[in-house]
């Protein structure tokens, strides 16, 4: 039991450092001896517990897979209230929080974008359809401006949070709560139908803290 906890804890450390490297230098340049000083580890130690660096590559994919099914689960699918609006609001604002916080979370989303690894996870792809869903539900309640596509919304949304997640890399103030809530104050009163539910959305969407 004590060698298969000092497993755990050294494939954990691993995994971390290797999604330090990849988010802060790309799957090509993040060397496995790189990772292995980031662990406190010896390359042959590495190896031990991951045949190559794609493997560590999966692993930290597999990762942030989980934490975003997370944060879908922990939303849902309606929102608590029912709105589906309300849901996708407060789903890009715990998607920011998670980018900012969890590393691998952030080496998730880099290594779906990057051309040089093929992975088994597309995390943009998942966020993409997770919007998706959730505009299409608003249409069917009828929560949808006259005249939006639930598609265009989708695609406004997935290219708004996707782009801040991308600048947020160099610059963190992109991805910053206040930036989200004067994206949501433009795109809200566009997409969504007028009335309560849209004062509501903003209030919502405009509390930064």
């Amino acid at each position: 039991m004590v060698k298969q906890e000092r497993a755990a804890r050294t494939r954990e450390a691993l995994v971390r450092a290797a999604a330090e490297a990849f988010a802060e230098e790309g799957f090509v340049a993040a060397s496995i001896a790189a990772i292995s000083r980031r662990a406190g580890l010896t390359s042959g130690a590495l190896h031990f517990h991951f045949e190559s660096k794609t493997a560590l590559a999966l692993a930290v994919e597999d990762r942030a897979a989980d934490a975003m099914g997370r944060i879908t689960r922990r939303v849902g699918a309606r929102g608590e209230d029912g709105n589906p609006l309300r849901a996708l609001v407060a789903s890009t604002y715990t998607l920011m929080d998670r980018l900012a916080q969890d590393v691998v979370v952030r080496a998730g989303f880099a290594l779906s974008a990057d051309v040089t690894h093929r992975g088994r996870v597309d995390l943009r792809g998942q966020w993409s359809v997770w919007v998706s869903e959730l505009l299409g539900e608003a249409e069917r309640a009828g929560l949808l401006a006259e005249g939006v596509s639930p598609q265009d919304a989708a695609r406004v949304v997935v290219a708004s949070t996707v782009g801040l997640e991308v600048l947020g890399v160099a610059e963190p103030d992109w991805a910053a709560p206040h930036t989200l809530a004067r994206i949501w104050a433009l795109l809200l009163p566009r997409i969504a139908a007028d009335g309560q539910a849209l004062d509501g959305l903003l209030d919502a969407a405009n509390k930064t803290d």
